[in-house]
């Protein structure tokens, strides 16, 4: 079930709205939206729960009877993280919110970065203004604190396969922290969007750089959870994986076209030589 409140169109005009996805979230919640207001007072707060067994969803319809700024989006069971996103993204789009923000809700991410991340979106210096602002781990500026070596061989290793299948100039396309300018999301075909997990991440990053939009990087903190667990599994590794090494190939025979099209172009307009 949606949000109760009667939030109709219109109604996010001129502000920014930020997107938490939770899933036995409660033990964090709380303490993620109060940093988030506390850094950034006018932002709102979307939270899309899938049916928490711990009765995240639930907290939070208490958290959002208190404060108007906070809206919760009930969906019927967990259905991955990409789908929840693009739930909310149309959420958010349909009442008319000029910046989306994807955010999780387990306090890896510092919503004190966030402030930075909106400057930079907010920057309309003409040649460099940014349509996306993605926050990266791995510019400089950026650090991870508290993960497992392997954990950040695993992350480092798939943004480095990814940049280069991709052919993205991106450090850090799997990371969940970033912000959009509304014109963004619908200028993408969010009905197409099959990825989850890290994957959704490289899916949107990629799928932005296409679109001809402006993507740049600001350094975050990104600091491993204090409270459940983790939701990266191997199936979601693989996924990814498997999505960027398709998209990969599709990109090189696509160039490969590309190439002959023009040398057959060529060709048949070279004067004949005697």
């Amino acid at each position: 079930m949606a949000d109760q409140r009667d939030d109709g169109d219109g109604e996010g005009a001129g502000l920014t709205i930020v997107v938490i996805p939770t899933y036995n979230e409660r033990a964090s919640l709380p303490t993620v939206l109060h940093r988030l207001h506390e850094a950034v007072p006018d932002a709102h707060a979307l939270v899309v729960d899938d049916n928490s067994p711990d009765g995240t969803g639930a907290l939070a319809d208490e958290l959002a009877a208190t404060d108007s700024r906070v809206h919760v989006l009930h969906r019927a069971a967990k259905a991955g993280l990409g789908a929840a996103y693009v739930a909310g993204f149309r959420w958010a789009l349909q009442r008319g919110y000029d910046v989306v923000v994807e955010m999780d809700a387990d306090g890896s991410h510092a919503p004190e970065d966030l402030p930075r991340m909106l400057a930079a979106l907010a920057d309309d210096t003409p040649g460099t203004a940014a349509d996306v602002v993605l926050g990266s781990r791995y510019v400089p500026g950026g650090r991870v604190v508290n993960w497992a070596q392997y954990r950040q061989w695993i992350s480092r290793g798939g943004n480095y396969y990814s940049r280069v299948a991709l052919g993205v100039d991106l450090h850090d396309v799997t990371g969940g922290f970033r912000a959009y300018r509304r014109g963004v999301l619908e200028g993408l075909d969010l009905t197409t969007v099959a990825s989850q997990g890290y994957c959704f991440q490289v899916d949107l990053a990629w799928r932005s750089v296409r679109g001809g939009f402006t993507v740049v990087e600001v350094p975050i903190t990104f600091t491993e959870r204090e409270h459940g667990e983790s939701k990266m599994t191997s199936a979601i590794v693989l996924e990814a994986l498997w999505r960027v090494t398709v998209w990969g190939v599709q990109r090189c025979m696509s160039n490969l076209r590309r190439g002959s099209d023009t040398d057959s172009t060529s060709s048949t307009t070279q004067p004949s030589q005697l």
